[in-house]
């Protein structure tokens, strides 16, 4: 049996072990336009299934908004690449069912993942907002970010 103090995700309480987690996990960042998305990754070892082809990753988010208004998340679009350079785009409303509406200075966050049928891979995008005050409608990029997993040993990001 492991030591639960040895590994954050094993941690008895939840919050804890993520902020553990958290504080160790890769971590990519951009601004645009007085917006910034940072995102960090973690490999999930148990829903990751390698002699299936089946690689599983969870990302969090944190969306700040450091404008003088207040914007809503409308869409998101994605651009997912596995490690054979196979692209898929993903396009949708909002992020995990929501459309938050962020304040000047303060930030959203949320949790999401995603599963490639190779080792390796990366994803960036594109969040499509809206200042509901004058209609302004604008972009943000979300940084290009890497899914590396344990099983691959050539790993290039």
């Amino acid at each position: 049996m492991p030591d639960k103090s040895s590994h954050p995700l094993l941690h008895a309480d939840p919050e804890t072990a993520l902020a553990e987690a958290m504080e160790t996990a890769p971590c990519f960042s951009k601004t645009t336009d007085d917006v910034t998305v940072t995102v960090r990754t973690f490999w999930l070892d148990d829903q990751s299934h390698p002699e299936d082809h089946q690689y599983a990753w969870a990302y969090h988010i944190s969306i700040e908004n450091e404008r003088k208004d207040t914007f809503q998340l409308l869409s998101r679009s994605w651009e997912i690449v596995d490690g054979l350079g196979r692209k898929e785009h993903v396009h949708g409303d909002g992020v995990v069912g929501e459309q938050p509406v962020i304040a000047p200075q303060e930030q959203f966050d949320y949790t999401s993942g995603a599963m490639l049928t190779t080792p390796s891979g990366f994803m960036h995008g594109t969040y499509h907002m809206l200042e509901p005050r004058s209609g302004h409608r604008f972009d943000v990029s979300i940084p290009v970010f890497s899914l590396d997993s344990p099983h691959d040993s050539t790993l290039i990001h």
